[in-house]
């Protein structure tokens, strides 16, 4: 009975994960739809929407204990204003980017997001990669060489978006909140300026809400849901499915993105861009492959932990003293990372 009940959970969670980046993914339909809309209006309606419909959800559920406990921590809010400033150029770079045609490199922003943020963690958090980790980062940097060439110029809408999206991961790990949670309070911090710009564009005339018609209000309006909605299968498939697996999942969405780009939306591919999508296929590949052996190496260290604390009953035979005996790494820090949760 266990074992049928955990195997339902497993599967309802890997529904979730295809969910939540399947949407992620598909969203680049989106956005089109919201013109004549400018990117900063869709931004700003975005920011005002989304805080709405997740205030709606936390006051069903009753989870509102969170806020008190964060507007009495300063250093918490300060850096959940530096995540709201991070994901708030993120989302505008990436609405902008796709209204104006370059959807193919956004999607490329969101496959080196994990080498940047390998990338980030040597350099900040002094961590230490083993070799096949500084392969991939250099097939990389070598990927961003060859677009720079291709393009004339470096990748700077993919850069940006690899680059804000890694901030943001590191600044929601000293946070520590909830996704939905979390969300609510970055898009509490973007409600006035976002509403103070609404205000001022329909006063100068410049807003679409409601010269479009109620179709075009009901899409705008509707930019809350399409942020939360994937944001919360997500969460229901993070408590479900292991974080190796999410890993995976990840790359479903540039993967969607990238296709849409070529195939639906008919952007250039000239050779120099493939050759550069290749080396960074090839650096995710080796990066995926080296966490999953490691991840597999840390399991079998574990159930040997396991089977010789029940075999001697020596107390303290802990998973966590075999793994510094052999100086083996934790399960968490070598699975392929998920992304943070408030994706494009």
């Amino acid at each position: 009975m266990t074992g049928t009940s955990k195997g339902g959970e497993g599967r309802t969670g890997l529904l979730n994960g295809f969910a939540a980046y399947g949407m992620w993914g598909l969203v680049p339909l989106f956005w089109p739809l919201l013109k004549p809309a400018g990117a900063a209006e869709i931004l700003a309606h975005r920011m005002v929407w989304s805080l709405a419909f997740v205030a709606a959800a936390l006051l069903v559920v009753r989870r509102w204990k969170w806020a008190g406990e964060l507007v009495r921590q300063p250093r918490r809010l300060a850096l959940v204003t530096v995540a709201a400033a991070v994901i708030t150029v993120n989302w505008g770079v990436y609405i902008w980017a796709v209204n104006s045609g370059h959807v193919v490199e956004a999607s490329l922003g969101y496959f080196i997001n994990p080498l940047v943020t390998i990338a980030m963690g040597v350099l900040l958090l002094k961590e230490r990669l083993r070799p096949v980790q500084w392969v991939a980062v250099g097939i990389g940097l070598a990927a961003v060489l060859v677009l720079t060439i291709g393009y004339g110029h470096p990748p700077w809408i993919s850069l940006c978006l690899a680059f804000s999206f890694a901030v943001y991961g590191l600044v929601k790990k000293k946070v520590d909140l909830g996704g939905v949670e979390s969300l609510a309070a970055e898009t509490a911090i973007q409600f006035l300026p976002a509403l103070g710009y609404l205000l001022w564009l329909s006063t100068h005339g410049g807003s679409t809400f409601t010269s479009e018609g109620a179709g075009h209000s009901a899409l705008l309006a509707s930019t809350g849901i399409v942020t939360a909605l994937p944001l919360v299968c997500f969460g229901a498939a993070a408590i479900r499915v292991p974080l190796s697996t999410l890993g995976l999942l990840q790359y479903m969405a540039p993967v969607f993105q990238f296709l849409l780009g070529v195939v639906y939306f008919g952007e250039a591919m000239p050779p120099e861009r493939w050759a550069g999508f290749a080396l960074v296929w090839l650096a995710l590949v080796l990066l995926t492959g080296d966490a999953w052996r490691s991840s597999h190496r840390t399991a079998r260290t574990a159930r040997a932990a396991r089977l010789l604390a029940a075999e001697t009953r020596v107390p303290g035979a802990t998973e966590a003293a075999v793994r510094k005996a052999e100086n083996v790494p934790s399960t968490a820090d070598d699975a392929p990372q998920a992304s943070p949760v408030t994706k494009p």
